[in-house]
């Protein structure tokens, strides 16, 4: 239901007509015949209410005063896996802003075509806990079903009146604090293309003028890419760093790089460049990061997040090449990188 509901939007949006269209009109039955949008997964709902085609109060409860807790207590949201915890900032903003885009005419066409019964009749509170069985992986257990029934009908309503809404506001700002050094120290490209998105819309709602918006809109691209038979997203911005280390080690093993030297050369060059030379700015507790000099990222230097395995093999392909002549392969890397290499991997207790 989750890719359904999204992508039947979507080419809905791009301008795919609901009729005369084969494929629009065998996805509109099966997500009619099977619970229809109200029995999407969360994400999706957030996605779909974000346009105005469900109702925010059809979700459950994500208060972003959860990020004001004190830090030691294990529901704080630093302590999340940075996958969850950059995504479901985003969302905690959106969902306490409320923010909807503009109504046009697809929007209220949407709003038919993917439920049953007529948009002002649905009960949004019952959708809240609706989801389809292809889409459930593990069953919400009944304690979160009464905490999220808990702040739908008490917590959240006493958030959004006075005086407690003054902390929905800091919350908020305290949030926009974390999304914008998320942006800075990515450079825009963000730690997944789900992150790029959401902190995207994020600034949007904020400012839609704002200088953070428009260096957003540019590293779009570097998600995108056109195969033969049109125009893909990836899961991530890449895994060159990954890739070209793996390559590397591939040609030391054999004899290929007397062969290909000229080519090894421009990825030995490639690869040092791509190495993290600084940490983040800043307290890296307060802003829930780990040390980061030394280290190399999945993708580019850009992204901004060293990962363990990406960096160990990064070290494994540095090491090789320095047993090749220079003139071969290229000048090694300099002794003192290398140890701020080891440095970030013991850090991670990862040797």
């Amino acid at each position: 239901m989750f890719g359904s509901c999204l992508n039947y939007t979507t080419l809905r949006l791009l301008g795919e007509p609901k009729d005369n269209n084969d494929a629009l009109a065998r996805g509109r039955v099966w997500i009619l015949s099977n619970g229809t949008a109200t029995a999407a997964p969360q994400w999706a709902k957030i996605m779909l209410s974000v346009i105005g085609v469900y109702d925010w109060s059809g979700n459950n409860p994500m208060i972003p005063e959860l990020w004001l807790v004190p830090r030691f207590l294990p529901i704080h949201p630093g302590r999340f896996w940075n996958f969850t915890r950059t995504t479901y900032m985003s969302i905690s903003y959106l969902y306490a802003k409320k923010f909807v885009g503009p109504i046009t005419p697809t929007i209220l066409s949407l709003r038919d075509e993917l439920y049953n019964v007529p948009y002002s009749k649905i009960d949004w509170n019952g959708a809240r806990g609706i989801c389809a069985k292809a889409d459930i992986r593990y069953p919400p257990s009944v304690i979160y079903k009464v905490i999220s029934t808990c702040l739908n009908k008490f917590v959240e309503p006493i958030l959004n009146f006075w005086p407690a809404n003054k902390l929905r506001e800091r919350a908020l700002r305290h949030m926009m604090e974390h999304i914008r050094y998320e942006d800075d120290n990515t450079r825009y490209v963000g730690l997944c293309p789900v992150t790029k998105a959401l902190n995207m819309i994020c600034c949007w709602v904020e400012n839609p003028n704002s200088d953070t918006l428009k260096r957003h809109l540019p590293r779009i691209h570097d998600y995108l890419w056109v195969a033969e038979d049109g125009m893909k997203t990836k899961i991530y911005d890449g895994a060159q760093n990954w890739e070209i280390t793996l390559i590397i080690q591939s040609f030391c093993s054999t004899d290929l790089i007397n062969e290909y030297g000229p080519t090894i050369e421009r990825a030995h060059s490639y690869l040092k460049k791509a190495q993290i030379r600084r940490n983040h700015p800043g307290d890296q507790s307060y802003w829930f990061r780990h040390i980061s000099k030394g280290s190399w990222a999945l993708s580019t230097v850009d992204n901004g997040w060293g990962s363990s395995d990406s960096t160990a093999e990064a070290l494994q392909a540095i090491l090789l090449l320095s047993k090749f002549p220079p003139n071969l392969v290229g000048d090694p890397m300099e002794e003192e990188r290398l140890h701020d290499t080891i440095d970030f991997l013991l850090s991670l207790k990862v040797l």
